[in-house]
């Protein structure tokens, strides 16, 4: 098979608004492009900053995430960000998704990971529900956006481990770099081994698949 490469970008938001964030995400991007990574994902409501109030800030708008969708286009590289979202009336947490060849990105309710594979244009929203889960048949990787401070990352972790194991399903997960949050961004292969776990500090976390299996890798952000 051919190496395939994916990352998790552990982001410290900016202050400034939307603007100043999509201009820190292309840091990023840039980045991962330098790696050759066909996957990048940022951390939940990562255009916005984490919430710390009751209510979500408004949505960007298409034209302000264009930049994001250029980038995805011009490295063929699919990006996945966070963001709040209207919906019916309310604002939630959402993601959305910059595919390579897709006209305009997706938005979706955040779910709890979005399923992706190798050399296919697919991208699906997981959804938990009583039954169970639905995964896409065709999906080898399972990204998961996060925001959460130390307490609750060993909880997640052993979740996230034990869902690698059980689906035979990579797992690739992304969190914050500052202030109450401490890193964690973390890979688990298809037989839920921690394959790369990032401690603080702005950085990539970088998963290649080969024949041989996953090999990870930290890198700091210049």
């Amino acid at each position: 098979m051919l190496t395939w490469t994916i990352a998790a970008a552990q982001y410290a938001p900016r202050t400034g608004g939307v603007a100043e964030n999509i201009t820190h995400h292309l840091r990023f991007i840039n980045a991962a492009a330098e790696q050759a990574c066909k996957v990048l994902i940022f951390p939940e409501l990562s255009l916005t900053g984490p919430n710390d109030e009751h209510t979500l800030p408004a949505p960007p708008c298409d034209n302000q995430l264009q930049p994001l969708r250029d980038a995805a286009q011009r490295h063929q590289m699919t990006i996945i960000a966070g963001l709040p979202m209207e919906n019916e009336g309310k604002r939630i947490k959402g993601i959305v998704i910059f595919a390579p060849d897709a006209a305009t990105p997706l938005k979706q309710q955040q779910g709890h990971g979005t399923c992706l594979a190798p050399e296919s244009d697919q991208v699906s929203v997981f959804e938990l529900n009583h039954e169970g889960c639905e995964l896409s048949p065709q999906a080898s990787l399972l990204a998961t956006v996060s925001c959460m401070a130390e307490p609750q990352q060993q909880r997640t972790t052993q979740r996230l481990q034990r869902f690698a194991h059980k689906y035979a399903i990579a797992v690739l997960k992304s969190n914050y770099a500052s202030g109450t949050f401490s890193g964690g961004s973390a890979l688990w292969d298809e037989s839920g081994q921690l394959i790369v776990r990032a401690d603080s500090g702005e950085l990539l976390l970088t998963g290649r698949k080969s024949a041989q299996g996953w090999q990870g890798e930290i890198i700091p952000l210049r």
